[in-house]
């Protein structure tokens, strides 16, 4: 990590997994995305509204998004530089390349963000073109941008990190596997919940078990009230994702178990949060009184993908 005092780099080219910055850089990064939260109210006089003039960022969305993409183009904008949307046939793999389109694309834009299914269409579109700054939007395998503002959001409601247990319910998707990779490298405990078939993939497991710090720990488990049991946040997500709607009957039937209700937050920790990536589907994966109550910061988790992201482009591009 290099640069300006207060305005850090990271060694990497690309962020495509949370693996990608070290456990130094990710902890600068949320230190940074907390500072430009506070100046955020400052409009065009904060310090960073023209850090990034004269840059273009591009948007490539293959997969449906509210929050990622909202929070992407505020942030390009915010940072003084400009977006550019590119129409996701155009990484579709029929009309050329995706190299090609990578060597295309680096030498008009700064940096690309891309939001698609397989994670080696990302690394691959980083792969060809060794000046663009590739940031994975959600890929089927992991959603580092959702973890960073996950963790914004937990130092905002416990003071720090390390000491703390956070455990996920569900199905061990790329939101767990990233949530596993930042709780290892910032000393947070993570516990994870999943019916048989559904847990954690073995290579996450070891990912995270390797950059562990802090006596951080990573339990699977079966039983949904074992995993929650003095947890000081619950952390749960749809139990069908894009592309899974085929299997969305045999989901509910298996995952009915795992729903985070009141019973369930009663088995965590006095005064846990609950937490959510969204969109949620109430009465599914959690309960209407969960998601709407005091306990739930899935609002603060929505409005910190923009501080996150921001400083995630600042560290990547600045």
């Amino acid at each position: 990590m290099s640069g300006e005092p207060g305005h850090p780099r990271v060694g990497t080219k690309d962020f495509l997994s949370v693996l990608d910055v070290s456990g130094t850089e990710l902890a600068a990064l949320l230190d940074l995305a907390a500072r430009l939260k506070r100046e955020r109210a400052l409009g065009a006089a904060a310090p960073t509204a023209a850090a990034l003039a004269g840059k273009h960022v591009a948007l490539i969305f293959e997969k449906p998004s509210l929050r990622t993409r909202a929070t992407f183009e505020i942030a390009v904008r915010e940072l003084g530089a400009h977006a550019l949307h590119v129409p996701p046939s155009s990484i579709d793999g029929e009309r050329e390349p995706l190299e090609d389109i990578a060597r295309n694309l680096e030498r008009w834009v700064h940096g690309v963000v891309v939001r698609t299914f397989a994670q080696a269409k990302a690394a691959a579109i980083g792969a060809a073109a060794s000046r663009l700054h590739v940031i994975n939007a959600l890929t089927d395998e992991e959603h580092p941008c959702q973890a960073l503002a996950d963790f914004l959001t937990l130092r905002e409601q416990w003071g720090s990190w390390q000491g703390h247990t956070l455990a996920y319910v569900g199905d061990g998707n790329n939101v767990a596997i990233s949530l596993a990779h930042a709780a290892a490298m910032l000393g947070v405990s993570f516990r994870i919940a999943s019916p048989a078939g559904y847990e954690l993939p073995p290579a996450a497991v070891a990912a995270a078990r390797a950059v562990a710090t802090g006596g951080a720990t990573l339990t699977l488990v079966r039983d949904p009230r074992e995993g929650v049991q003095g947890a000081d946040a619950i952390y749960t997500d749809v139990w069908t994702s894009m592309g899974q709607e085929a299997e969305a009957d045999e989901r509910k039937r298996l995952f009915a178990p795992y729903q985070v209700n009141a019973a369930l937050m009663a088995a965590a920790a006095p005064g846990a949060r609950f937490l959510h990536c969204l969109p949620a589907h109430r009465g599914e994966e959690v309960t209407a009184d969960v998601f709407e109550s005091s306990a739930s910061v899935v609002f603060d988790q929505a409005e910190n993908r923009l501080h996150t992201q921001k400083a995630l482009l600042l560290m990547l591009l600045g």
